[in-house]
């Protein structure tokens, strides 16, 4: 009896260490079974204790069957779901991309736009610095036509020292101020000549602005003052 009682607690024993050990670490605790000469009942036990881990199972199962499928079921409305948002994340990404590319092409116009802009204030900017030169070199031109030679200096002082540096360096403006020494030097020998041949004209005439002898003492005689004299009684 004691012998039976020690044989069941040792097979009790042995089922708890294959029930928490490793299956790898089972292979001694079972050789000590095959040892014995009660490997025949301990196989009865094992059975029966795998016919309590079923019916465990079993009602384990039993007991969450129906939150399983309630579960499954949610999850295929979940599915159901997941696939109409899906749907709805793409048509959605869809239009953010047309959208995206018109913004992008406007952003892109909105851009170049901005570039003209400056490049059109910039224009205007050095435009307002050189018109006033092409205007003041009009300006000569139309003196030097007319034989104006002392505005057509100060005219051409005034391009030098005033208008041509607020201009900027450009290339019209170089060669202007190249051709300023020149313009002057032509109209101060334009000048000169027509000096000396005005007054060569003057020296030339000069014979005929005097009046003859005869002329003279007529005219002498009209303003004679008469003497007393002269006069009668």
């Amino acid at each position: 009896m004691a012998t039976s009682v020690e044989t069941a607690a040792e097979h009790e024993r042995i089922l708890r260490e294959i029930e928490s050990t490793d299956t790898n670490c089972i292979g001694p605790t079972l050789r000590s079974v095959y040892d014995g000469r009660e490997h025949g009942l301990f196989v009865e036990e094992l059975d029966v204790r795998i016919r309590n881990h079923d019916r465990e199972i079993e009602k384990m199962c039993n007991h969450h069957f129906q939150g399983f499928v309630d579960s499954i079921t949610e999850l295929l409305k979940v599915r159901g779901e997941a696939q109409k948002l899906k749907s709805q994340v793409t048509e959605t990404n869809r239009h953010l991309q047309d959208e995206g590319k018109e913004l992008m092409a406007s952003m892109e116009e909105l851009q170049k736009c901005r570039v003209q802009q400056r490049n059109i204030a910039s224009t205007i900017d050095k435009l307002t610095h050189c018109l006033p030169v092409l205007d003041m070199y009009s300006r000569l031109q139309e003196q030097m036509r007319a034989k104006r030679y002392y505005p057509a200096l100060r005219t051409l002082e005034q391009l030098e020292l005033t208008c041509l540096p607020r201009a900027g360096e450009y290339r019209f403006c170089s060669i202007m101020a190249e051709n300023i020494p020149k313009l002057r030097t032509q109209i101060r020998d334009t000048a000169m000549t027509q000096l000396r041949d005005f007054l060569e004209s003057i020296r030339k005439h000069s014979d005929k602005i005097e009046r003859p002898p005869s002329n003279r003492l007529r005219f002498s005689a009209r303003w004679t003052v008469p003497s007393p004299l002269n006069r009668g009684p």
